[in-house]
């Protein structure tokens, strides 16, 4: 009897078998990393039937396991079953092409997978012993239960990117299909590049990887290198991916002109222009990294506001990436550049078209919401409008593409008086009109210079009043674990407990000037530990590492050592719980020192 391993989870519906199938095609059709390392793409069409053009792959004694023997446990007459090809991201393999059998078996609600690696045509290795199957099962009807099947376990082979770890498929893959499974019901965005051929993508994407890796060492920004260096590579092999079969649409051969309003580091500019596509980019600030594209990549700094002097009747398509205050203009902004202009937009941060983008459902997610807000600009724009979701390191994924209009060019008129009725009707009591009616009147262009919003603004008096006056409230509630010998860390608040104790225009200057009072605590890590919403005093003798946007912060540099007063041997009624010797900060002013670290500003 084949092992199989399960999870249990409570029967949500009666409609959970139809979430299931909508996991598992999930799964099969959509690109997904394996440890991190591989994805696999559908190629071929289902075929229904005993004797389907995938089964006829497999050895007769695997398909009399699929039928009848092993997992299955019953005689099956009918299945479902096609080809999937793996597109790993290191080439390991040579010409040899890592595939799947996936034979679906609806009555039993099971699906297998049985991998096998073609050299040539005809020529196909399968690997028996990599066989497994999940199926979902009613255990009561209370219960459900997900089991992974697997013929053998004694010969599992795994090289790390085709073939899987059996503990990840247990851990990991079951997991992930339950969410799918409850999320299918309920989730109304779009599958994962659903407009392009998943294999092209592919290949494009692991071969721009290869070529722009090595910014990543060379980032000049504050910003998380690996993030934004890798998702300007997914978003350029998405726009090289969906450009490329545009050309083939219309039979021509000439490469697709851009401009990226609010281009920000200026990476997906410069890997475009490198890839062939006569292009520019505009953003009110100018950043460090510029300097390092070369002339080859035009960026021009420059405060957009969205009219007459901003249109692009010569450019092919407008990109929006995380364009904020821009994003609901730039399907406008195509619409009056030029009949054939075309745009494609990935929203972020919730702007409407004067100012920040109010709510007005509560049944959906803002989220939701607000891609349907675009979505209506971009058809009042006059756009038949696409909706996809990147395979990019951000919950932000969903992206709006208008490729072509709804009405002809001879009723431009027409839907020009139908854009300007709505972006009118989007004007409220408090929109600025000052500047003589265009149609961009009241929009509000990013300042040239960065706000600061993290607390550096407020002065250092301020900050310290709150601190003591936060901390002395702390060490004033009674700690159930400790004794009367131990070093006092008093009790615990939530931030809206702490905020009930500073004064109003206290906490007005927290919300205006510099981010709230969450950042201020954060800041003053030395003294505070804020983890799920609450508020703790610090004890350094807990030896847990500062973190850091999720990863473990670097090594304190020793530039940065006994640069800054230790505030409970200043301040604590026991003093500081380390010895001096021990403490990363100078207890009293004969240990203080100048810190030699360098100042770094910081630059999206």
């Amino acid at each position: 009897m084949p092992k199989h391993f399960e999870i249990r989870f409570p029967a949500e519906c009666e409609s959970l078998p139809n979430g299931f199938w909508s996991a598992v095609d999930v799964w099969i059709k959509k690109p997904h990393v394996v440890n991190k390392r591989l994805c696999g793409v559908q190629e071929t069409d289902s075929v229904d039937g005993d004797e389907g053009e995938a089964l006829r792959l497999l050895p007769q004694d695997v398909v009399a396991w699929l039928k009848g023997s092993g997992s299955h446990g019953t005689h099956r007459t009918c299945l479902s079953s096609h080809v999937r090809t793996f597109i790993p991201k290191v080439n390991i393999y040579g010409t040899r092409k890592q595939k799947e059998v996936v034979v679906k078996d609806l009555d039993g609600q099971q699906v297998t997978f049985v991998p096998f690696e073609e050299a040539e045509a005809d020529q196909a290795s399968v690997r028996k012993d990599n066989i497994y199957s999940i199926k979902l099962c009613l255990v009561d009807s209370c219960q459900w239960s997900l089991e992974l099947h697997v013929r053998t376990t004694e010969a599992w082979y795994c090289d790390g990117v085709a073939y899987p770890k059996l503990a990840w498929l247990a851990s990991d893959l079951l997991p992930k299909l339950l969410r799918w499974a409850v999320a299918s019901k309920t989730s109304n965005f779009p599958s994962t590049l659903s407009l392009l051929p998943i294999e092209k993508y592919s290949l494009v994407y692991r071969q721009l990887k290869d070529k722009y890796k090595a910014m990543v060492k060379v980032w000049p920004e504050v910003t998380d290198p690996e993030k934004f260096v890798y998702e300007d590579v997914a978003i350029a092999t998405y726009l090289l991916v969906l450009w490329s079969e545009e050309r083939a649409e219309r039979d021509v051969d000439a490469r697709q002109s851009f401009v990226d309003l609010g281009c920000g580091n200026g990476l997906l500019v410069h890997i475009l222009a490198n890839e062939g596509h006569p292009g520019k980019g505009i953003d009110v600030r100018k950043r460090k990294i510029w300097d390092m594209y070369g002339p080859d990549t035009v960026l021009q700094e420059e405060a957009i506001t969205p009219g007459e002097n901003f249109l692009f009747p010569e450019t092919d398509w407008l990109i929006g990436n995380h364009s904020d205050e821009l994003t609901p203009w730039i399907p406008v902004i195509a619409a009056r550049s030029s009949y054939s202009c075309r745009y494609f937009v990935l929203p972020c941060c919730f702007y409407d078209f004067f100012g920040k983008y109010r709510r007005r459902q509560s049944q959906q997610s803002q989220y939701r919401e607000y891609i349907n807000f675009i979505g209506d600009v971009s058809r009042v724009s006059g756009f038949h409008t696409l909706e996809d979701c990147l395979r990019i390191p951000s919950t932000k994924r969903v992206c709006l593409l208008g490729k072509r209009r709804t009405y002809e060019a001879s009723e431009e008129a027409r839907a020009e008086d139908e854009r300007a009725g709505y972006i009118r009707s989007r004007r409220t009591a408090s929109d600025d009109d000052d500047d003589g009616g265009g149609w961009g009147t009241g929009f509000r262009p990013r300042e040239r210079a960065e706000a600061v919003r993290n607390c550096m603004a407020l002065s250092r008096d301020l900050v310290d009043g709150v601190v003591l006056r936060v901390a002395e409230a702390l060490l004033g509630m009674s700690d159930e674990r400790r004794s009367p010998e131990d070093w006092k860390r008093g009790g615990s608040l939530c931030v809206g407990e702490v905020a009930a104790l500073l004064h109003q225009d206290t906490l007005k200057q927290l919300k205006n000037e510099c981010g709230g009072l969450q950042t201020l605590l954060k800041n003053n890590h030395q003294v505070f530990q804020v983890e799920g919403g609450r508020v703790r005093i610090r004890d350094w003798r807990d030896g847990k590492p500062l973190r850091t946007r999720g990863k473990r912060r670097a090594e304190v540099s020793p530039g940065a050592l006994k640069t800054r007063p230790c505030w409970f041997d200043r301040h604590h009624p026991q003093g500081c719980p380390l010895q001096a010797e021990e403490c990363t900060f100078a207890h009293g002013l004969g240990e203080l020192r100048a810190s030699t670290r360098a100042v770094r500003t910081k630059t999206n």
